[in-house]
């Protein structure tokens, strides 16, 4: 038998910590993916966690355990391939540490992803930018930050970790303004600002009058807004936005979707941005990422339409040759 606790304390803190030097976020993903499945094999066996071994996460047992994430728990696919990322990292340094279950570990390395189907992204017209910007009421402090905090989202598309992430020191706002921030992957990247943003961000940061080290966008109490307050705020302030402009009504706002605004903008500016550069501005890994916003952009496709050259088909309907090849066809 191969014990399972400590290959599962030497694969966070040898494997991730140590050797992948993996973000917080990451461990904690993985974390609750692995405590999960150790919590589902615990209703479907009987043993303590504690008492499990190696042999215990066998494949079918992880492959029920992925139907009961989609089934009873109503994960997306999306969610149930994360929680399969986790298992399979971790069967990966496994198979060095127990080469006695390589054929275990080999199939259960062969369960594949699922796949799902993909939809158009969301995103915000112009109006209704600017009906969610005028949402937060300005006379307050929360009013103000909320304010500053959605126009920075919607110009640069930072993720709502990055946002909730930012220092006063992450701002450079005289010549050439930026903002820095550290992305996935630990990737830092600078993003340029507007006039008008720079403008905003200024009055706030007197308000704010912070440490460089301080929370550029702090709670009540002065502490980083987590990213689930980010969350909330922004469907808070949705809310209030769609009494002024009814066609978000239609529409399912997040702080992702101010990002795929900020993308989109960029593509549709009257001198459209090339992907590559859109890529670099949101932290993609690759273009694979970017080029969604491509299949997104009707009026990038109707443009396109617009220049190639009219074809001389006449309208008509298919007759079969045959009366054999008929009878086929109307089968």
């Amino acid at each position: 038998m191969t014990p399972l606790p400590p290959l599962l304390q030497a694969f966070f803190s040898e494997r991730l910590a140590r050797q992948r030097d993996a973000s917080p976020h990451t461990i904690a993903a993985y974390r609750d993916s692995l405590r999960l499945l150790l919590a589902f094999i615990h209703q479907q066996t009987g043993k303590q966690p504690s008492k499990l071994a190696l042999e215990d996460l066998d494949v079918e047992r992880i492959v029920a355990f992925l139907a009961h994430l989609e089934n009873e728990r109503g994960n997306s696919v999306r969610t149930r391939n994360a929680r399969l990322t986790a298992i399979h990292s971790f069967f990966h340094f496994a198979a060095f540490k127990a080469p006695e279950r390589a054929e275990q570990i080999a199939r259960v390395l062969a369960i594949p992803e699922k796949r799902y189907d993909t939809t158009l992204i969301s995103y915000l017209t112009e109006p209704e930018i600017d009906a969610l910007l005028a949402a937060p009421d300005r006379s307050t402090w929360t009013g103000r930050r909320d304010h500053a905090l959605l126009l920075l989202a919607v110009q640069t598309g930072l993720r709502a970790s990055e946002l909730a992430s930012l220092r006063c020191q992450d701002l450079q706002l005289s010549t050439g303004p930026w903002v820095r921030c550290e992305g996935k992957g630990r990737k830092e990247r600078c993003t340029p600002l507007t006039r008008a943003t720079v403008r905003v961000l200024r009055v706030w940061l007197r308000e704010r009058d912070g440490n460089p080290a301080s929370p550029l966008f702090p709670s009540r109490s002065g502490q980083q807004l987590s990213r689930g307050a980010i969350w909330r705020l922004v469907v808070k302030h949705a809310a209030t936005a769609r009494e002024r402009c009814p066609s978000l009504n239609a529409k399912n706002i997040t702080p992702h979707v101010l990002r795929h605004t900020a993308a989109m903008r960029l593509l549709r500016a009257p001198t459209p941005v090339d992907t590559a550069t859109i890529a670099l501005w949101l932290g993609h890994e690759t273009l694979d990422s970017t080029n969604k916003y491509l299949h997104a952009d009707l009026e990038l496709k109707r443009r396109a339409l617009d220049r190639t050259t009219p074809s001389n088909a006449k309208p008509g309907r298919y007759r079969a040759p045959d009366k054999l090849l008929a009878f086929l066809e109307n089968l």
